[in-house]
């Protein structure tokens, strides 16, 4: 094992897994989780083959992991992200607030998708995976991402249109 590989991939990637397990959590709080990623990705540097790049293979330790996490805590609540990337530009309180809300219903509406719609909006739309990348995280054929994330959007659309007429 190179622990100076590991240790390149983690200054490399952890800020990526950080916000990929935040969006698929529905939690900012998962520092412990992105150490576990890359604890795991030490304990298996073996089985690493270079078939993918170390970014897809560390996604997909990180996809399991959260799916093994939630698991554990039998059901979490996914309308409880807290909003961990807004930066306090110059905007007003009130822009704040609307943005803060905005993405909260956001957050929300893709967390109550199929787990299926879920994964591939995650990773294509706002990791900015690229189809390559997100089936071989996911396990997919390149055309199963695709179809999957066209109509992942749809129906994201169409529940965002639900929300904000409610």
């Amino acid at each position: 094992m190179d622990e100076e590989l590991i240790t390149e991939w983690f200054d490399r990637y952890a800020d990526d897994i950080y916000r990929f397990l935040a969006y698929y959590t529905s939690s900012p709080d998962v520092e412990d989780l992105v150490q576990e990623v890359f604890i795991k990705a030490i304990d298996r540097f073996d089985s690493f083959k270079g078939n993918s790049s170390p970014k897809t293979w560390l996604f997909t330790i990180a996809r399991n992991l959260a799916i093994d996490e939630a698991r554990k805590r039998k059901r979490q609540d996914w309308r409880k992200l807290i909003n961990t990337y807004q930066s306090e530009n110059e905007q007003s309180p009130e822009e704040l607030y609307q943005l803060t809300e905005s993405k909260s219903q956001l957050y929300e509406v893709i967390h109550k998708l199929k787990p299926t719609y879920r994964d591939v909006i995650i990773l294509r739309g706002i990791e900015e995976l690229s189809i390559a990348e997100a089936a071989d995280v996911l396990k997919w054929s390149e055309n199963k991402v695709r179809v999957t994330f066209y109509r992942a959007l749809k129906a994201l659309k169409l529940k965002v249109g639900r929300v904000s007429y409610d």
